[in-house]
């Protein structure tokens, strides 16, 4: 199901970054008092009242600036604002209501998104109210305040944020068509692949990176089968400097990641694994996402001979150790080269990322690998594995019992991993374990 994304944005030193690790409870932000130090966007899975939604922390707002800085800021939170469900408008208590917040408060109501106004730095709430309803001017409904550095008032601006939630998206939840997330850097050929499969060119194709404006669903149709394909979105043309690029496109990643069951993650043969690669790989593999590794312009490669594809794979196999399980393929989307084997290879991470395994085979296999492999001990106490059951698909998620969880070590764990995909298979999808404790007596 698609989470709710939630944007932070405001003009700088508004206590944006602060209110960002307020809520999801951990320090990702660079927090400082001299305006502009948020300078990547930094996203989190949080959760409210049963209510999870994707948090975004945004760079400042500053609408008149020339300053390069700000005023990739800028579009880096305009961004941030076409992405997001709910936008959380960020006031300072202490300067008061300034020209620079009526020009966001502009462009906020442009967007028609639903807008939660936050009046940050009240450290009482019975000295400085008179200063907070200032902001009704802003004409942006009621005035939340809080203190993000002194968690005050934190509930109640999550209460109203959460009003705005849609109780998820049945439509998309009721089609069982697989959607797959076309994702990875700026100009690798995203929008190149789906043409080709399409057979036409309804996406946008340039040389110029980011030229895709808005996360694009694309239904094709191979073999009587329907596949909704999803081109996730880089930046309107104006941003040329590649690192900024690379940086704004992450959130429309995890935006486009989320509401797929499948992440193609696209690799441009002739530059190589870039850091951007393994951390848009990341993200399908923290949500749970199937994966295909697709190696694009293949065509393009010189001085190819036999052993270049075994040199890459390795490379390959390296950089993204974390998901092992991912299959790699190497295509052209200018020419088709093996472009058309990737609906088998779709068929194939969605068969296993759906496949539930019978308990009792579960549990055949489970004792097998503790029979080849004693599993560990400290200080004289060893580690028991009682029962194991599937709980979930996509995916695959067990739960194992066990008479200590301390004892379940990452190691062992990932045997335990290693046999199940050995006898079961799950190429192309994660598996996760839930660990829980049973006394002996109750096992």
């Amino acid at each position: 199901m698609k989470k709710t994304i939630v944007a932070v944005v405001g003009r700088p030193n508004v206590g944006k970054s602060t209110l960002f690790n307020a809520l999801c409870g951990e320090n990702l932000s660079i927090v400082e008092d001299t305006p502009g130090v948020t300078r990547d966007r930094i996203y989190a899975d949080c959760e409210w009242q049963n209510h999870q939604f994707t948090l975004i922390d945004t760079g400042g707002i500053e609408p008149e600036s020339g300053d390069v800085i700000l005023r990739q800021m800028r579009e880096q939170a305009q961004i941030a604002i076409e992405t997001a469900d709910v936008i959380i408008f960020m006031v300072d208590v202490r300067t008061g209501l300034v020209d620079a917040d009526y020009t966001v408060a502009d462009m906020l109501r442009k967007s028609k998104k639903p807008v939660v106004l936050c009046v940050n730095k009240v450290d009482s709430f019975k000295k400085q109210m008179n200063d907070v309803y200032e902001f009704y001017n802003l004409g942006m409904g009621e005035p939340i305040p809080v203190s993000s550095s002194g968690r005050l008032g934190i509930g109640d601006l999550l209460d109203e944020i959460v009003k705005y939630f849609k109780e998820g998206d049945t439509a998309e939840e009721e089609d069982e068509r697989p959607r797959i997330a076309v994702v990875g850097r700026p100009n690798v050929g995203k929008s190149s692949i789906i043409n080709k499969l399409l057979g036409e060119n309804r996406l946008i194709v340039s040389d110029i990176a980011g030229t895709t404006r808005d996360a694009v669903d694309t239904t094709v149709v191979h073999n009587g089968e329907e596949y909704v394909f999803i081109d996730t979105a880089g930046l309107r043309r104006k941003s040329k400097i590649k690192e900024d690029i690379e940086r704004y496109s992450i959130i429309r990643t995890v935006a486009a990641i989320d509401r797929c069951n499948i992440a193609v993650i696209v690799i441009d043969a002739t530059q190589g694994v870039g850091e951007q690669d393994t951390k848009i790989a990341g993200i399908a593999h923290e949500r749970g996402k199937g994966a295909i590794l697709l190696v694009n312009k293949w065509d393009a490669v010189e001085d190819k001979d036999d052993k270049t594809i075994y040199k890459f794979t390795e490379e390959l196999r390296q950089k993204f150790a974390f998901m092992p399980y991912a299959d790699i393929m190497f295509v052209s989307a200018l020419t088709g080269q093996r472009l058309v084997k990737l609906y088998d290879e779709i068929d194939k991470v969605r068969q296993n990322q759906t496949l539930r395994v019978p308990t009792g085979v579960l549990n055949e296999i489970l004792t097998e690998a503790t029979a080849m492999h004693e599993p560990p001990q400290d200080k004289g106490k060893r580690l028991r594995l009682f029962y194991v059951t599937q709980v979930g698909v996509e995916p695959p998620t067990f739960v194992i019992f066990v008479n200590d969880r301390e004892l379940f070590h990452f190691s062992y764990q990932r045997y335990i991993e290693n046999r199940f995909r050995e006898a079961f298979g799950f190429a192309g999808t994660p598996v996760h374990f839930i660990i829980r404790e049973r006394k002996d007596k109750d096992a």
